[in-house]
């Protein structure tokens, strides 16, 4: 049995990982999947992906022994969103941004997690990070899975405090209420709000893909609207 540990090196994954080490359960590899925007610009905010490379990791591999592989699938969101239809109405025509009910980081995230664990010759169980307060994810453990936090009756608060006393709580919820990719089209407003202010580079390639994309960003909103709206509140402010 190879024993991996799925990490997004957000505050329930690391705080699970100082778990695993806490109670000496079995971990052979811990595994992250960086999803792409393009074949440079990683996903993940700047500030996360600084904390992942330049901190998570070499604290995990030096200060820990352990073994980090970091995964990546061979398609990019940006790539998705620039292809061409080959059918339909509008064949030939780019694909823009993805429907909000059928989005394609996910795919982009396990895809290669599924591929890797598919090649290991020993039958792999895959720790992951939810918590004891998440019932619904729990319930949808397959029996290859589980949840060390779980197992020992740590909630997402208690997983927050585990991180900020190991130092390896990431700087991206200082202004986030989670992890996930700048580009998420179920991102809050206040998220969006802060990309535009801080990232104006990253907030330029969505305007790109929303001026090529059948499909707003938000349902209620293109970027160019989002952007309307900002600098509307800005002014106000001043």
């Amino acid at each position: 049995m190879k024993y991996i540990a799925s990490c997004s090196f957000g505050k329930d994954s690391l705080a699970m990982i100082l778990t695993i080490i806490k109670h000496g359960l079995p971990l052979d590899e811990v595994i992250y999947c960086e999803v792409m925007y393009d074949d440079e610009i990683s996903a993940e905010y700047p500030e996360h992906a600084d904390f992942i490379h330049n901190k998570a990791i070499p604290i995990l591999e030096l200060c820990y022994g352990l073994k980090v592989r970091v995964l990546r699938d061979t398609k990019t969101y940006k790539g998705l969103c620039t292809s061409l239809r080959v059918k339909g109405k509008y064949v030939g025509t780019p694909l823009g941004f993805p429907m909000r009910l059928g989005p394609w980081c996910n795919k982009l995230k396990m895809r290669p997690i599924k591929a890797y664990n598919k090649e290991q010759t020993d039958e792999v169980h895959e720790y992951v990070g939810i918590a004891i307060d998440e019932p619904e994810r729990l319930a949808r453990l397959t029996p290859n899975k589980s949840s060390p936090l779980a197992d020992y009756g740590i909630t997402e608060e208690m997983a927050v405090e585990i991180c900020r006393e190991h130092f390896l709580l990431s700087p991206i919820y200082q202004t986030q209420a989670r992890n996930g990719c700048w580009f998420c089209h179920n991102a809050r407003i206040g998220e969006l709000r802060d990309l535009w202010k801080k990232h104006p580079h990253l907030w330029a390639e969505l305007r790109e893909i929303q001026a090529i994309s059948r499909v707003t960003f938000k349902q209620d909103y293109t970027i160019f609207e989002l952007e309307e709206r900002f600098i509307k509140e800005q002014a106000q402010c001043e």
